[in-house]
């Protein structure tokens, strides 16, 4: 936090700590949409309580906050959703624009808002009114526009439905890993292949069919799909002359890369019993682990009117809580890993290119026309082609391919997290289970906890089901590798009220050995170290607390080094690297950000990935096989005679012994000689620095303030408390929340930096220190408790 923002934020603090909510003077502001009054009391955290007389009015304050919170966010999304970002940035976005339109919803708008609630035309439509409403209100007077706009020199554009449905940032499929290992098979094998991918609870086929050209996977098939789905990046140019950053170092902090292994990303969520529980309450806890940037991922808000009272968080930019409780129950969220995508290979028509071979006839592409704006030029006419699978993302004139991508989430319903709008209102177990029917995107294992004592897991998602391939490689397009149709969400695995007392899950495979549809359910999952140390604590069989919840969300116990460490035991070293294992064997495994220890065993952790990267994963696939998981190296450690060769105990330990050493070079040189100074958590090693999209193409003065760190940081993408597996934070839970269903208002969450965008809002990075040290604030639910923490109070009107 710079210093003016912290002296300014200090002070309002000061003034609200002064005042009860009935001493706080409510804005009124009039505004046209309205059908009656709405208000909205914004408490000491920066949540917006919303209070409105009907449905309308309650979806539309939500669209008029939210907007007024993000609005750079926002018209970031409105361009990323439309295929207008080349509009703003020229031409190097052209592909992005030409991506999204691509892969743009073209069904029924109406059938499609409808999908997500009964009345979903009239709630998503009043939502985006009521963005329009604030957009209206700031474009009346421009200079009250965040920074964002006049740094880019552009103003906020109107929203229309289609973007609140569009799927462009959604947990979407698996189509790059498909790619990917199909190279990897075409260049090694597929047994090799085998070896090194961590697949199950059965083995997949990864042969690629004689069909298939192996040789032409490895042009840029997909191209146009990761244009759509990358975040936007500025480059210094886009910046209007007087804010802009014209540092030499600025594109290298532009494009700096951080190696991340996909499956090591998730997040944790868990029920648990009363009978569990001290005070004898259900409770929920959910910490979804995902992007960590400013403004922060989630948005968090309380909504009420006739037929909702809901709390908790979700995407910014739709209506609804996608996590969080209501009068009656909780419910979170984890990725239950789902493969939606496929990608079809054709042959194409000598004689007519804009044909394919599917079942033994020529047929002809689906072709649309768009035009796209692009700063500085002429509109671009493009044209896209579709198959009867999808989107052709490749054609390869020269010999005669055509690549496409089936997507399960350009079905109706495909939009991410919207569905969460059916489960606001649920009563019931099974209302929930019923909402649940209808989130297809992403796939997901959602949890419930009731406060009549209920607990349930039901994992979601679209689930195409396949047959006859395991959708882990490409496969031709002529007819023989069809989906049948779709599995029942309400067919996915599920449980209710089980014996043990406790619902877990961390993105690890939950499946229950004796679940039947296996052709519908995947075979990549997480490493299960998070979702292990969840489960001990919980099975421990100690009645727990609040407070017990509270420490399993930011528990930094790693498992792995449990299993790595004694291993240590029989090896000799000499110096630094002798004393390095004397503190080891006497450590407790926990990756706290003070701890030396942790620095030693995290960056040792690192060096055995690495170096079993460099000796397994053959040359000639290093590029399709970037990381192997951590539970596979670690399998191939503990038994080393599965990859070790003759002498394999000897051959293994000689392994990690030199990695050790090489652990320790490495800490010496990054945090110099003094092994005393080798702490976990510091700028220089594990820390959290968030940096806004803009933030290092502005002048100084702007950088610091709206770039936000470094601040130590303790954790790994293995301990239940994740913070991914790089020393610069990238992932992890900026979002936490945990409800304890026999009383509401003592929920608690975090939700860093803050909940506004604005880098001059107070609330901009209001929570960033609290969250960054694992600390919660109270998620208050009842109105009298609200009242007693209000920051503001805005009165909406209106227009008559």
């Amino acid at each position: 936090m710079s210093l003016h923002r912290f002296f300014i934020f200090g002070l309002f603090l000061l003034v609200l700590s002064c005042k009860k909510s009935t001493d706080i003077s409510a804005q009124t502001l009039v505004i046209e949409g309205l059908q009656d009054d709405v208000e909205i009391v914004r408490d000491e955290w920066g949540i917006n309580h919303i209070y409105a007389n009907n449905q309308h009015d309650l979806f539309f304050a939500q669209g008029y906050a939210a907007a007024k919170d993000r609005l750079f966010q926002f018209e970031i999304w409105r361009r990323q959703a439309t295929g207008t970002v080349a509009e703003l940035l020229g031409e190097r976005e052209l592909k992005r624009d030409i991506g999204t339109r691509l892969f743009k919803f073209r069904g029924d708008m109406t059938s499609e808002m409808n999908y997500y609630h009964d009345e979903g035309v009239e709630i998503i439509t009043a939502y985006t009114d009521g963005v329009n409403a604030y957009i209206n209100e700031v474009l009346e007077n421009p200079d009250s526009l965040p920074i964002e706009f006049k740094i880019l020199n552009t103003l906020p554009q109107k929203w229309t439905p289609e973007v609140v449905i569009s799927r462009h940032q959604g947990l979407l499929g698996n189509i790059g890993q498909e790619l990917q290992i199909g190279r990897a098979v075409a260049a090694i094998g597929e047994e090799k292949v085998k070896e090194l991918l961590w697949f199950h609870p059965k083995e997949p086929k990864l042969s690629l069919d004689p069909a298939i050209d192996k040789s032409l996977l490895f042009d840029d098939i997909l191209e146009l799909y990761n244009a759509y789905r990358k975040p936007v990046a500025f480059q210094p140019e886009d910046v209007v002359e007087k804010y802009r950053n014209t540092s030499t170092t600025t594109a290298l902090l532009q494009k700096s890369q951080i190696k991340t292994d996909s499956l090591a990303l998730g997040s944790n969520n868990w029920v648990v019993s009363g009978k569990l529980m001290e005070d004898g309450n259900t409770y929920m806890a959910n910490d979804p682990h995902r992007t960590i940037a400013v403004p922060s991922l989630r948005y968090m808000a309380h909504l009420v009117a006739p037929g909702w009272n809901v709390i908790g968080g979700g995407e910014p930019e739709i209506p609804g809580i996608s996590i969080g409780h209501n009068e009656y129950g909780a419910w979170g969220l984890t990725v239950f890993r789902t493969d939606g995508e496929d990608l079809y290979v054709y042959d194409l028509n000598p004689e007519n290119p804009d044909e394919y071979k599917y079942q033994g006839e020529w047929i002809p592409m689906t072709t649309f026309t768009e035009i796209i704006p692009v700063k500085g030029q002429e509109a671009k006419s493009i044209e896209l082609k579709y198959t009867l699978h999808g989107p052709v993302t490749y054609v390869d004139e020269e010999h005669l391919k055509a690549y496409a991508v089936r997507c399960a989430w350009l079905e109706p319903g495909g939009s991410p997290y919207l569905a969460s709008l059916r489960m606001d209102q649920a009563k019931t177990w099974e209302e929930f289970r019923e909402a649940c029917n209808y989130s297809h995107i992403p796939g997901e294992n959602m949890i419930w906890a009731d406060a009549a004592g209920n607990i349930g897991w039901q994992a979601v998602g679209i689930a195409p089901i396949r047959r006859n391939f395991s959708g882990l490689v490409p496969v031709p397009g002529d007819g023989r590798y069809e989906w049948d149709g779709f599995l029942p969400i309400i067919e996915k695995p599920n449980a209710y009220n089980p014996d043990n007392g406790f619902l877990a899950t961390a993105n690890q495979n939950v499946t229950p050995e004796n679940y039947e549809h296996w052709d519908a359910i995947g075979f990549s999952w997480s490493d299960p170290y998070r979702g292990e140390r969840v489960e001990e604590v919980l099975e421990s069989g100690k009645k727990m607390t609040m407070e017990d919840m509270k420490a399993l969300q930011v528990d930094y116990t790693s498992l792995p080094a449990r299993q790595l460490v004694p291993l240590l035991n029989d090896l000799v070293f000499s110096d630094k690297a002798a004393n390095a294992k004397t503190m080891l064997m006497d450590w407790d495994y926990q990756l706290l950000p003070n701890s030396i220890e942790a620095a030693i065993y995290v960056e040792w952790e690192t060096q055995l990935k690495e170096k079993a990267e460099g000796l397994f994963i053959p040359e000639e696939a290093k590029k399709y096989i970037t990381a192997l998981q951590l539970k596979t190296v670690m399998d191939w450690i503990i038994n080393p005679n599965k990859k070790f060769g003759p002498n394999s105990e000897s051959v293994r330990n000689q392994f990690i012994s030199d990695a050790f050493k090489d652990a320790l070079v490495s800490l010496e040189k990054r945090l110099g000689s003094d092994m005393a100074q080798w702490h976990y958590g510091q700028e220089k090693n594990k820390h959290t620095y968030m940096s806004h999209a803009l933030g290092s193409v502005v002048k100084d003065s702007l950088k610091d303030k709206m770039n936000l760190g470094p601040l130590p940081r303790g954790g790994n993408g293995y301990t239940p408390g994740s913070t991914g597996n790089n020393d610069r934070q990238s992932s992890g839970a900026s979002f936490r929340l945990i409800v304890n269903t026999g009383d509401w208002d003592t929920a608690v969450g975090t939700n860093g930096p803050g909940q506004s965008g604005d880098p001059d809002s107070p609330f901009y990075d209001n929570l960033f220190k609290s969250w960054a040290e694992d600390q919660y604030f109270p998620v208050f639910f009842s109105k009298e408790k609200i009242d007693s923490v209000a920051a503001d109070i805005s009165i909406l009107k209106p227009k008559k």
